[in-house]
């Protein structure tokens, strides 16, 4: 198995706060694809709502190509820098530049606008898979620790979901603010360009930062198999991989999940413009919320981890979120939630936001966790490590979020007729009610889904433990050694990590 170092050592703060930083990107391209895309294409350029949809759905389909083949590539790279971190590296200039351009559309007719966007929303998500997936597979080379790991996850959510916070925040106080010819600030064409630029450096620099920041512990990582593999052993790993019975639970789950928060984030947005017609101002405060979601989630995720399992909490987090997220919008279809202007009105959907962040970030802190500890269960099962692989089609679920919401959020404003380019008074209240009614079945079914998978993952904490005990002595057995780094000679960041002694092919 990977080195004795990363077997179940606490890693020092900065490490992990370093590692984790690089979410930023992930957390501001998430927010904009899931919060804002959709508004942005269909009400300030025009596109149909499904042209928007499809455009963004095809996109994912092409992740579903790309990713696992990066996954592959990054676990048998063999560079100076290590397997990870030059994919880590190329990530960070196509990142932003890709997401600046896909605020940019050019003025031109509808099916000119769907080829740019559906090209350059491919470029946003292949470069973030870039990084990405690489990064995220550092996660198991680091630690086989069971709670070391949530930590490390709960570090990454931390950065992402802030970030995204923040950006949202950032975006309807200051960017997308009502103007004399638009008093609609979310629909504000201008705000968008500034948005584009100040989301694409902060991109840049955060995958800098965490690549510069990790680089120095390359030396203490599993090296990639001795012997390059052929293409036909490769096609056969990636499908012992893909479809080993562990792992598929837990990822369809992740999925299904996904798909909620997709249309949570893609659907909130009008919900909240056109039914609660509130102003970038309330929606930005609404936003707010989020913040007190995020601590209550990065305090609760481990506890309670480790009071019941990760299975058992996820669960009851993914049906919290359900329930909290879809309250609002049933009490209003039955006549008694307050009224729109009501002092209570932002005060409710602010705390709204605030649990439905906290359990749907907890959840997922654990999901991402658990598919961590599914590298020792394929590794049993395969003979080899594959965290790349198993992470790249981890990191196609996150994305899920912002493709197959959009895409399924599309196909609802499409069913119901939803009018583009419309002001808010424009809407009729049997539209709004519809929406409401799909969005709380679409939303209901695909929870429900996610639990039923997750309810099929095996593995619990003494079955971790039990298989990362096996894969040391069989290790220890078997494995040639491998001359790693003496203490003395490792930076500073690694004091107190023991020195490795010998890692899997």
């Amino acid at each position: 198995m990977a080195s004795e170092s990363a077997s179940g050592a606490r890693l020092p703060f900065l490490t992990k706060a370093l590692y984790g930083s690089g979410t930023v990107a992930f957390g501001v391209k998430d927010q904009g694809f899931g919060a804002l895309l959709m508004l942005f294409y269909n009400q300030v350029v025009g596109l149909p709502a499904v042209w928007v949809g499809t455009a963004i759905m095809i996109a994912m389909v092409a992740d579903a190509a790309i990713d696992p083949i990066l996954g592959q590539l990054s676990d048998g790279t063999r560079s100076r820098w290590g397997r990870r971190h030059p994919f880590m590296y190329a990530a960070a200039l196509p990142a932003a530049a890709s997401y600046f351009l896909l605020w940019t559309p050019p003025q031109a007719s509808h099916e000119i606008q769907f080829v740019y966007l559906l090209v350059v929303a491919i470029a946003v998500r292949a470069s973030i898979s870039l990084y990405e997936i690489p990064s995220t597979a550092l996660l198991a080379e680091f630690t086989s620790d069971y709670h070391e790991r949530t930590r490390l996850v709960g570090y990454r959510f931390f950065f992402g979901v802030v970030a995204g916070v923040l950006m949202n925040i950032v975006a309807f106080k200051f960017f997308l603010r009502p103007t004399a010819g638009q008093p609609i600030g979310q629909l504000n064409a201008p705000g968008y360009t500034t948005y584009a630029l100040v989301a694409a450096v902060v991109m840049f620099v955060s995958i800098l930062v965490s690549s510069l920041g990790t680089h120095r512990r390359i030396a203490a990582l599993p090296p990639p198999p001795h012997a390059r593999a052929t293409l036909r052993q490769v096609l056969k790993s990636m499908r012992e991989v893909l479809f080993h019975r562990t792992y598929a639970s837990i990822l369809f789950a992740s999925l299904f999940f996904a798909m909620t928060s997709g249309l949570v984030s893609s659907l909130g947005i009008y919900f909240s413009t056109y039914l609660w017609r509130l102003g970038a101002s309330q929606i930005a405060t609404i936003s707010g919320g989020a913040f007190v979601g995020i601590g209550l989630a990065f305090a609760a995720a481990l506890p309670l981890s480790a009071r019941f399992g990760k299975k058992p909490t996820a669960m009851a987090l993914f049906a919290l979120a359900l329930v909290v997220s879809a309250a609002p919008l049933a009490l209003r279809l039955w006549g008694v939630f307050p009224a729109n202007g009501a002092p209570l009105l932002v005060p409710l959907l602010t705390a709204q936001t605030a649990f439905t962040t906290m359990c749907a970030i907890a959840g997922a802190v654990l999901a991402v966790s658990m598919v961590a500890d599914v590298t020792e269960q394929v590794q049993i099962s395969t003979g080899r490590r594959a965290e790349g692989l198993l992470f790249s089609a981890a990191t196609l679920v996150n994305k899920a979020v912002s493709g197959m919401g959009v895409f399924i959020s599309g196909l609802l404003l499409a069913a119901i007729h939803f009018p583009v380019n419309a002001s808010v008074d424009a809407v009729s209240s049997a539209s709004l009610s519809a929406l409401a009614l799909t969005f709380i079945c679409a939303t209901t079914l695909c929870s429900v889904l996610a639990i039923a998978c997750l309810a099929f993952y095996p593995i619990s904490r003494t079955a971790h433990a039990e298989a990362v005990r096996r894969l040391a002595e069989e290790g220890a057995a078997a494995l040639p050694q491998r001359n790693f780094p003496s203490e003395a000679a490792l930076p500073p960041d690694f004091e107190g990590l023991p020195t490795p002694k010998g890692v899997t092919p």
